[in-house]
């Protein structure tokens, strides 16, 4: 079997260290290219690191080639509190990726966005997770995977406060989210990790993925 070649944009934060570290733990893969302004942590044979400005990724196009692209970019109004660097992060960077895996024929695009993500919604959090949604889907992937979970578990480098709070609540409440509030439940970056390595491996339907969805993949993996 030809092994492939994958791209992850945030590779240094919490799942994209995750998805790197599993990536180079999989013999389906030969070479991970790591898109980032900081070096990874992990030293292995199979990166292939660039440190660039995420923000000229377009300047990079030609070493923007792959099988397949991890898009795990993403950051908090906290911060990044001017908007316009925050839609530069959390817009920009993944609708210029959707754009170069168009332009340079890279057939599996991964984006993590978020539940609630709506191009018409008040909140500018989610406005702007919607809008880049919209702009991920314009460039028409044959495999395009939008995973939108719910609250991410897991710690953190950096300090969040509030998540820190929300996450201890949710460590009670998940149990009381039964039904169709399930899809609320709190959810692990390994398990978004797991679900997006099987969407990449296995025939799915293209498009948006909740929460509740992304756990029952995961599991397949």
């Amino acid at each position: 079997m030809k092994q492939k070649t994958a791209i992850i944009l945030g590779a240094t934060g919490l799942t994209g260290s995750i998805l790197l570290e599993k990536l180079l733990n999989d013999d389906r893969y030969r070479k991970i290219k790591v898109f980032a302004r900081n070096h990874v942590q992990q030293k292995h044979e199979k990166i292939e690191e660039y440190l660039i400005n995420l923000f000229e990724l377009e300047k990079f196009a030609d070493l923007f080639t792959a099988d397949e692209v991890y898009c795990c970019i993403g950051s908090t109004q906290k911060k990044t509190p001017d908007n316009d660097t925050y839609r530069m992060v959390d817009f920009g960077i993944p609708a210029t990726a959707a754009k170069l895996c168009n332009r340079n024929q890279i057939g599996t695009f991964q984006v993590i966005s978020a539940m609630g993500a709506d191009e018409k919604s008040t909140f500018f959090y989610n406005r702007i997770k919607g809008e880049m949604e919209g702009a991920v889907l314009e460039q028409q992937i044959s495999n395009t995977y939008i995973l939108q979970p719910s609250l991410i578990g897991g710690k953190r480098e950096e300090s969040r406060p509030f998540e820190f709070i929300w996450k201890k609540i949710m460590s009670v409440g998940d149990s009381l989210l039964i039904g169709s509030l399930k899809k609320y439940r709190s959810i692990h970056p390994e398990i978004i990790v797991d679900a997006m390595i099987y969407l990449a491996n296995n025939d799915y339907r293209s498009g948006k993925i909740p929460s509740d969805e992304i756990k029952k993949i995961a599991e397949k993996n």
